[in-house]
């Protein structure tokens, strides 16, 4: 099989993203993906190194599909609607997602969804120390319901959507506790 010219990152993510959800995660493999691609599996490893890399960059591609609001809208919306994003990701993807609960984010694309969450609780008044502590249980939180969801856990859409929401009211309610009002004035 000849290497083709003009091979990408984002094409080898992308077609191993649809082979898991096609075939499932266990499919997913550099020889697997080449065949796919109509390439020799050597073409792959300029792009995505090896094996390890390329399940590193599906979490990337998974968590850049997650719809992450500006900084207009208040922080704890932004929280909100970024979770309600990565359920609907997790609906796409329900293969693939479970990677997010068994590795880390590792690429400059993968932080960058960690880092937005990050900065809302910053500007909602997250003391500091408590911000990466914060953002592991909440991003383990919505992930972990996230991932049952998509894997049939919740028979019923309608109870998860109300289990969620009281869940994201039991959250609201807790990350106000644990945030410092601005000082007067500003």
């Amino acid at each position: 099989m000849p290497s083709r010219r003009g091979l990408t990152r984002a094409e080898i993510l992308d077609t191993a993203l649809a082979l898991a959800d096609d075939d499932g995660l266990a499919a997913v493999g550099m020889r697997a993906v080449a065949q796919r691609l109509g390439v020799t599996p050597m073409a792959l490893y300029r792009h995505v190194g090896d094996k390890e890399a390329l399940l590193d960059g599906l979490v990337e591609r998974l968590l850049t599909e997650v719809d992450v609001p500006g900084p207009e809208q208040a922080p704890v919306d932004r929280l909100l609607a970024s979770a309600a994003s990565l359920r609907a990701v997790a609906r796409r993807h329900p293969e693939a997602f479970g990677l997010l609960l068994a590795r880390r984010a590792a690429t400059p694309g993968a932080l960058d969804a960690r880092d937005a969450v990050l900065a809302a609780l910053v500007e909602a008044g997250v003391a500091r120390d408590d911000v990466g502590r914060l953002e592991r249980i909440l991003s383990t939180f919505v992930i972990g319901f996230a991932a049952s969801e998509a894997s049939g856990r919740f028979a019923d859409v309608e109870r998860a959507d109300a289990d969620f929401a009281y869940a994201v009211r039991l959250l609201t309610t807790a990350l106000a506790a644990t945030t410092t009002p601005p000082p007067a004035g500003s």
